[in-house]
């Protein structure tokens, strides 16, 4: 081999061995130290929060709950039905589906429950139905429903005649095809505390010469704010009603739920949760009011039935949103609604929801915690 051949040979050999080392070209292999393996560029971005959605719109609200509806319902008049609260003719049906109950003590320390029902469209059944109080009337009355009842007090029936209520009463009244008798109830309960009635029922057979809309210029006249008024509220998450020897309420507040629980004591028993029946479930309330007035027995009469002022003005309770507000109330005449008011004497607004109103005397030891 000739020098300049050999020459050639070797300045080839060093100019490979020279590209090899710097890695350049194609050749390259990952994970070198002159130069990182290929990877896609991926961009670590944190997480955007979605944007809540807004609340509806409503144009309409039930004047009972102050919930948005679709549907102007504020003229109907609402129906007013008397629940048994008796322990043996327990669980009560459709209260769940009640804007507002009204409990007030009866003869012998019993309870008696009117659910107040702006709207009986879909609610189902009802009961057991059970007997007039004329304090009860009085208050239907006010919220001008159409009442339902099987039967009533003496006084009761003078109300009636007197005041010129509208009202179904299911056992001195042509309205055998507007209700029926359970056959369990019949058979645990007894035959008074078996009379179950529904809202396609009534509906249905509602008489024709009744009024079914409000009169103009009636309001219930209630208040209602989604957020609890600041002033002078302290936290109560228990309030516990006596009503007499036989029946004491209690209500407990959740938070997850924002509502308030009743449970009640009857007949010296321990607490019973508070259900609906047609729903297997506790019934839950946005407001509890305690509402104190004259209660006494009425002189005479042997039954030992009860006098009840819902007329005037008092001293009440608010719970609402886990809070406690002292509260007064008024209410002008019987065909007038309460108000309810705080302590500068402005409308104290509700909870948007049920309410159940608390009837009691003014002695009672009403407690909170």
């Amino acid at each position: 081999m000739n020098k300049g051949r050999w020459t050639a040979l070797l300045a080839s050999v060093l100019a490979f061995s020279l590209l090899a080392s710097c890695g350049g070209g194609s050749s390259s292999q990952p994970g070198s130290a002159s130069e990182p393996p290929d990877e896609p560029d991926v961009s670590v971005m944190a997480p955007v929060e979605p944007e809540p959605a807004p609340e509806p719109v409503y144009p309409y609200a039930n004047p009972l709950t102050g919930e948005g509806l679709n549907e102007d319902i504020s003229g109907k008049r609402p129906a007013a039905v008397m629940f048994n609260n008796l322990k043996k003719a327990l669980p009560q049906i459709g209260v769940s589906r009640a804007d507002v109950l009204y409990e007030i003590v009866a003869e012998g320390g019993i309870t008696r429950i009117m659910g107040v029902f702006q709207d009986l469209e879909g609610v189902g059944d009802l009961g057991s139905v059970r007997s007039a109080r004329d304090y009860y009337v009085n208050l239907a009355l006010g919220h001008d429903a159409i009442y339902i009842h099987a039967g009533g007090s003496p006084q009761a029936y003078d109300a009636f005649d007197s005041w010129g209520v509208t009202h179904i009463d299911f056992v001195n009244g042509p309205y055998d095809k507007m209700y029926w008798r359970d056959p369990e109830r019949r058979k645990t309960a007894g035959l008074e505390h078996s009379l179950l009635t529904s809202s396609e029922l009534i509906l249905e057979q509602m008489p024709s010469r009744f009024r079914l809309d409000h009169e103009e210029g009636y309001e219930v006249g209630w208040t209602f704010s989604k957020d609890p008024p600041p002033a002078d509220a302290i936290s109560a998450h228990t309030l516990t009603v006596p009503f007499s020897s036989y029946k004491t309420g209690r209500f407990t507040y959740d938070s997850g739920t924002n509502q308030y629980f009743a449970a009640q004591s009857l007949d010296g028993s321990d607490l019973i949760p508070y259900e609906d029946g047609a729903a297997d479930e506790e019934v839950g309330f946005s407001n509890v009011l305690v509402l104190y007035t004259d209660v006494s027995r009425i002189k005479g009469d042997t039954a030992g039935r009860m006098s009840v002022r819902t007329t005037g003005e008092g001293e009440g309770l608010l719970l609402r949103d886990g809070l406690f507000y002292e509260i007064t109330w008024k209410r002008d005449s019987r065909t007038d609604n309460y108000s309810f008011l705080n302590a500068s004497g402005q409308p104290a607004p509700l909870a948007i929801g049920s309410s159940y109103i608390n009837i009691v005397g003014t002695s009672a030891q009403v407690t909170w915690e």
